[in-house]
């Protein structure tokens, strides 16, 4: 699995990580109207992206897509609690939205599923014969909030029925937030942490697609 820098760039700089003009050459007379590799590649790093991602501390133990303490619980001035400002308790706060990211996870699954299947593909051979997350970028993009507004009402109901007071002690000691906005700053972090998480997966079927078992991948990233 890449390390989460590596990934951000594998985004940022997609036309960076392009094959070489000839394998280029090549996907392209063999994929330009054929999407099936796409969608395959789409489906199974989804699959592995959130088989990973919705056990307990999924996203706490991603190297990928561990979510940070969001921006919400870490301005300066917004509070005077010696508590927020403790490490060891922003520690347990982190770990706590890290858990509630990966029960709501599951509600993302299914719509990644889903859009994998219908998105629309222009160029397959693009995709194919571009970066190494040039797949998640297409998918990312066609979706655009849906999975934050699919998570949202599910993070803020976990939010409000946790047992741990460590959240409610939070949102507590910062003035004028509320349980909707602490939900809505981890629904974003969740989102990015998701499609790092796919593209992480991508990238390693791209480098080295025989654990997939699919012969369609295996030939086509073994031309490439």
């Amino acid at each position: 699995m890449i390390e989460r820098r590596a990934l951000l760039g594998g985004f940022a700089l997609l036309g960076a990580f392009a094959v070489s003009g000839c394998a280029t050459t090549g996907l392209r007379r063999a994929f330009t109207s054929d999407a099936e590799p796409v969608r395959r590649l789409m489906r199974l790093s989804s699959e592995r992206a959130f088989t990973w991602l919705v056990q307990p501390d999924g996203f706490w133990t991603s190297p990928v897509a561990r979510i940070p303490l969001p921006v919400l619980f870490t301005r300066t001035g917004a509070t005077n609690s010696r508590k927020l400002r403790s490490a060891d308790f922003r520690m347990k706060l982190q770990r706590q939205l890290n858990t509630i990211a990966s029960q709501s996870a599951v509600v993302a699954a299914p719509l990644v599923a889903q859009a994998a299947k219908q998105v629309a593909i222009p160029d397959p051979a693009e995709v194919l014969g571009g970066g190494r997350t040039a797949a998640t970028t297409l998918l990312r993009k066609a979706m655009g909030p849906a999975l934050v507004n699919a998570m949202l009402p599910d993070m803020e109901r976990a939010m409000q029925q946790t047992g741990d007071p460590t959240l409610g002690e939070a949102i507590a000691a910062l003035k004028g937030v509320t349980i909707t906005d602490a939900a809505h700053a981890l629904a974003l972090e969740a989102d990015n942490a998701i499609w790092y998480e796919i593209g992480s997966a991508e990238a390693a079927i791209r480098q080295d697609p025989a654990p997939t078992g699919d012969s369609l991948l295996i030939a086509t990233f073994k031309a490439a």
